[in-house]
């Protein structure tokens, strides 16, 4: 197994040995940051745990996180967000995952209370272990058609009466949300994503194991980058008219 992906899978592991013990937990200790978003302790606990496995087994690795921040400096960084859907996990509803990617080139996404992960290699495909232990390759949906296609979004806010359109012409809109979204569109379950608002650390893994399912990442404008603030991802067939129709 490449090196940088076997890392990655660990690092999962160990992320899912903090949070998973503490989902539901009655002592769960839960802020509201600045941003008005939620944070738990095991949001922080898994952060500055993986942290600390990158400083001592991957020195010169950067970090930029979602609790802690970006790291200075040059050379290979590591995305992190310890908790995608935070509200998901302080309200005892399951579908909540770590996300991990070095930057272009390895992505983990880990949802130990649905017993399901995923995870992507530059080049070398992406792949997901079923909760019965059954490891099998992931190809995005042939679905060619908007009225055919079911498109997921994150949440209803800030979107104006071209996504409403666009929703309605779907065949099923659902509001999946968060990493569940592009996971079920590299499965081929949902056929296309759209994310009007998003961080970096949200976005990183999805977009590689999007991308190495065969489907398309991009931001609103149509650049296949995570970083851009949002996200229109889909089995490739779609992107143009998805773009088209929320430009």
């Amino acid at each position: 197994m490449d090196a940088d992906l076997a890392f990655a899978l660990s690092l999962a592991d160990e992320a899912d040995a903090i949070a998973l013990p503490r989902f539901r937990a009655l002592d769960l200790q839960v802020e509201t940051k600045p941003d008005l978003t939620p944070v738990s302790d095991a949001d922080r606990a898994v952060e500055r745990r993986l942290r600390e496995r990158i400083a001592a087994e991957r020195p010169g690795e950067r970090v930029l996180g979602e609790e802690e921040g970006a790291d200075a400096g040059d050379g290979d960084r590591w995305i992190l967000d310890p908790i995608d859907a935070t509200k998901n996990y302080v309200r005892g509803i399951p579908v909540w995952a770590t996300l991990l990617a070095l930057e272009e080139r390895v992505a983990v996404v880990s949802a130990p209370a649905l017993g399901r992960r995923w995870w992507a290699l530059r080049g070398g495909g992406a792949w997901t272990r079923d909760a019965d232990g059954t490891v099998r390759p992931l190809a995005v949906s042939r679905v060619a058609r908007v009225e055919d296609a079911v498109l997921a979004y994150t949440s209803l806010f800030g979107w104006d009466d071209r996504f409403h359109r666009l929703a309605a012409r779907a065949w099923a809109a659902r509001g999946y949300g968060d990493f569940w979204q592009y996971m079920l569109l590299a499965e081929g379950g949902v056929d296309g994503c759209v994310e009007r608002m998003a961080e970096h650390w949200d976005l990183a893994a999805p977009k590689l194991i999007v991308e190495e399912a065969g489907g398309t990442f991009t931001d609103l404008a149509g650049t296949r980058r995570a970083d851009g603030g949002s996200a229109v991802a889909s089995n490739g067939l779609l992107q143009d008219e998805l773009l088209a129709a929320l430009a």
